[in-house]
């Protein structure tokens, strides 16, 4: 019987991973069938039990489950206890194997597709939600000069501070408080590209030659990265690489064997216009 994986999200037809992992299939001579479920939205943790029931291996999972994937773990990895969420579950036997490889896919992405090492750098993160809960430990093991976070409501980014207390030193407050400062990498990890919001950043928060990432991909240039390119930033860059480089990780782990993510970054890569 073909070994089964799946992704649950509500909605989650636009997905990219079944045709991700088809191809990543394809490239290794991996022979696994990979779906797209949708879960009711108080029926998630039925949803995953029939799919177990009936063979499945593993799961990638999406919004709005992250939260609820973690809590259905009989094992979570450290990258899923610190970000409260899992993307991805492998399951053996009575037990739920968890892991977030969001942070990691977005390392990888920075710093192989993009070449930008983080080691000395001054990094920034906006927003304090769930997508920074899963960045901050793998930036940080990077050995950024500076790791700062800001949110809109500065308590969240406090508090982020104090549960990575011991792990990651973390600067953390209010937009307002990067006033006078620049950062070589900035990342927007706030939804305001799904709602086509700007982010209240201040003049000269980007260093010259800095990157500006945006989570959300697909989309074209969002007003993040629009503000990045008013500000005279030359090096935009959507998630779109994230996405695959996260969905390696969990190919490799379910697998054992790790996909060349370039063909497929290359194929799902939107032109930023």
């Amino acid at each position: 019987m073909t070994d089964r994986y799946a992704v649950f999200g509500h909605p989650i037809a636009h997905s990219k991973s079944p045709l991700i992992h088809s191809l990543f299939a394809a490239a290794t001579g991996q022979s696994l069938e990979y779906t797209a479920i949708e879960a009711p939205l108080d029926g998630f943790a039925a949803t995953i039990a029939a799919f177990r029931d009936q063979g499945g291996l593993g799961a990638n999972v999406t919004l709005p489950f992250k939260l609820q994937a973690f809590e259905l773990a009989t094992d979570p990895a450290e990258s899923a206890r610190l970000a409260g969420a899992a993307n991805a579950l492998k399951f053996d036997g009575d037990r739920i194997w968890a892991e977030n490889f969001d942070g990691v896919g977005l390392v990888n992405d920075i710093q192989r597709n993009l070449g930008t090492a983080l080691a000395g750098k001054r990094v920034l993160i906006c927003g304090a939600g769930g997508a920074t809960r899963g960045a901050v430990l793998p930036i940080a093991q990077q050995s950024p000069a500076l790791l700062a976070i800001a949110n809109r409501t500065a308590e969240t980014a406090h508090q982020l501070a104090r549960d990575f207390d011991g792990l990651a030193q973390l600067q953390t407050g209010g937009y307002e408080a990067l006033a006078g400062e620049t950062f070589d990498v900035v990342i927007n990890a706030t939804s305001a590209g799904l709602s086509q919001a700007s982010l209240p950043l201040p003049a000269g928060v980007f260093a010259r030659g800095a990157l500006a990432y945006e989570m959300v991909y697909g989309k074209g240039l969002t007003p993040f990265l629009l503000q990045a390119q008013a500000a005279g930033v030359e090096r935009v860059a959507d998630g779109v690489g994230m996405l695959v480089e996260q969905a390696a990780e969990a190919f490799a782990w379910w697998r054992g064997v790790r996909p060349d993510t370039q063909p497929v970054i290359q194929r799902l890569t939107v032109p930023l216009v």
